[in-house]
Order: structure tokens, then C-alpha cells, then sequence
């Protein structure tokens, strides 16, 4: 129910919001101090109105950050390639779930991502502790639950429209906080990474 709510607010966004909000999200995301340190990064490529990553996954690029992408594995977990561009993108329909944007070159395993000095999330919305809803596949809850199994720890960090940032969302026994939400208007951090 929540989930479909923050849906609906975005599918009211423009070709133009999405645009502008994704011009901002990478220039507030860049002055990261953990990005500006970071070799590794692994991130996503936003689809439909979602804060948009490409801007940024580009700008890390050029500072030589490795840039790790997901491929959606049949379990819904995820495997990781390098992102080289755009080119370097494919885009693949998974059944009936909406189609995602893939890194196309060598699959370097799940357990890639526990080489990250940052984790970049999507979401739908975070509270005031730190808590991120997602989109209820499950597939970034592996994610967290194998870096917390390597004794990994990346700053996590979530980008959000601004409206997304929110008093509360429900939260289950094997949800982790994030570090920080980056929305086009700032940063707002919950905890220091460990």
C-alpha cells in the first residue's frame, strides 16, 4: 500500500523534474566526502521516474572510481559488472517486472559488491533513523545481508527526492539503516559508517 502511494507521487513527474532532480542529486552526491575517497562504488541505473543515477555513475567515472552495477539474478538476487558508459549498458525485461538497465560485459559474481567502499540504494522512501523502504523484492536485503556476512562495510547511502524523506516507514526484523539519504536539495546523514 505505502509502496504504491510513493509510486503514484512519481509518475506525476516530468521528463523535465526527473531531469533537473537528477542534475542536483549528482552535484549534492559528489560532495560525499565517502565518494570522494571511494575506489569502488556500487550503484544502479535508475529506470522510469526514479532519482536519476546516470549523471552521477558518469561524473564517478571520470574521477576513475571503478563503478559496479546489478544484473537481476531468476532468485532476485543480484550479480555485479563494471559500468564503462553508456554503451555499456543493455536493456533487459525480466519477466513481468519492469525492465532494468544491465551492465552487458563480464558478470563478476554477488559477492563482488562486498569490494565497495560505497553503496549507492535505490529506495522509495527513509525515515528519520535511517530506515529504507524499498521496492519489497528483496533483492537489495541480500545485499546488505552479504556485507554484513564479509564483515564489509561501505557507506550506504540512498538517493531520494526530497518529498521521500519522510517520519516514519514500517520496518522488518532484517532491515538495516542506511548512513545517508541524498536528495536534490542536501545531504542528511544518520550514522557515521562503522
Amino acid at each position: 500500500m505505502l509502496r504504491r502511494e510513493y509510486l503514484a507521487v512519481r509518475s506525476t513527474l516530468t521528463a523535465d523534474d526527473v531531469r533537473e532532480a537528477a542534475a542536483a542529486l549528482a552535484g549534492r552526491a559528489l560532495e560525499l566526502p565517502e565518494l570522494a575517497r571511494a575506489r569502488t562504488v556500487a550503484a544502479y541505473v535508475s529506470v522510469g521516474n526514479e532519482p536519476g543515477t546516470l549523471a552521477l555513475l558518469d561524473a564517478l567515472r571520470e574521477r576513475n572510481v571503478h563503478v559496479l552495477l546489478p544484473a537481476l539474478l531468476p532468485d532476485n538476487d543480484l550479480d555485479w559488472g563494471a559500468y564503462t558508459g553508456e554503451g555499456s549498458l543493455a536493456r533487459v525485461q525480466h519477466g513481468g517486472k519492469m525492465a532494468l538497465f544491465e551492465p552487458c560485459g563480464e558478470r563478476l559474481g554477488p559477492d563482488a559488491v562486498t569490494g565497495a567502499d560505497v553503496v549507492l540504494l535505490p529506495g522509495l522512501a527513509v525515515d528519520g533513523r535511517g530506515m529504507r523502504l524499498g521496492r519489497g523484492g528483496g533483492s537489495y536485503d541480500r545485499v546488505l545481508a552479504r556485507l554484513e556476512r564479509a564483515g564489509a562495510r561501505p557507506a550506504l547511502v540512498v538517493l531520494l527526492y526530497d518529498s521521500e524523506v519522510v517520519g516514519h516507514v514500517p520496518e522488518e526484523p532484517h532491515d538495516r539503516p542506511v548512513h545517508a539519504v541524498v536528495t536534490p536539495s542536501g545531504v542528511r546523514r544518520f550514522r557515521a559508517p562503522a
